[in-house]
């Protein structure tokens, strides 16, 4: 039995690297980058640390490689949403509710963004490809932004980086928080319910901001 493990694993090396980042990336969003412990990774995956060395150099190298397939992960679940196909409200409501969704139901990448911003993001400025993730999420924006305007739908301008960030603010919270707010506030943030009100809400305050006219209000010298 040992020996046909070791094959397997020999004879496929990509599904033995993708066994590692599933590992770690529960280690490292569990416990972080120091408290990470790459023995414990070798141990699931029933390889060895000189294995994990050989695919990913080091455990930073390893921990590096866990952020870049979790933003690779987001970001290809919102290109498959064919918003462009969508009139504008319908898109961006599409793109909260599936922005939403997938915070809750991925908290070890929540997790890793938390620890990342701890460390200033010292890591993620070392990946040549993490930006370039982005890029898509931002031109899907950028669309439904552009069509919105020349339809009439959307009223207030708003540049495509600062709806994202109002979007992940209001989808990121309830995950990052949730065990402290709900231990404050008596509330359980997993019940349906609870669920399903805060999505709504999360989608129609976007809505509302970007469909109000502001282009009347006055402003005055303090």
């Amino acid at each position: 039995m040992r020996s046909s493990k070791r094959e397997t694993r020999k004879n496929d090396p990509d599904k033995t690297k993708e066994d590692i980042l599933a590992a770690a990336t529960e280690e490292f969003a569990a416990l972080g980058l120091a408290g990470g412990r790459v023995d414990a990774i070798a141990e699931r995956t029933k390889t060895s640390k000189r294995m994990i060395y050989y695919y990913f150099g080091s455990k930073n190298g390893l921990y590096l490689a866990v952020l870049e397939k979790a933003y690779s992960q987001a970001r290809t679940y919102e290109t498959d949403l064919n918003l462009a196909a969508l009139e504008p409200i319908e898109a961006l409501r599409k793109l909260i509710n599936h922005t939403f969704d997938h915070d809750e139901a991925s908290p070890d990448f929540v997790r890793l963004v938390m620890n990342e911003n701890i460390h200033r993001a010292a890591h993620l400025k070392q990946s040549k490809v993490i930006a370039d993730f982005s890029v898509p999420a931002l031109t899907a924006l950028d669309d439904i932004i552009r069509r919105g305007r020349e339809t009439g739908v959307f009223k207030h301008e708003i540049e495509a980086v600062d709806l994202h960030m109002l979007i992940s603010s209001l989808c990121f919270f309830r995950v990052t928080n949730r065990h402290t707010f709900g231990t404050i506030f008596q509330c359980d943030l997993s019940d349906p319910e609870t669920y399903r009100r805060h999505r709504q809400m999360a989608s129609d305050t976007i809505l509302a901001y970007v469909t109000s006219d502001c282009s009347t209000a006055q402003k005055t010298d303090p």
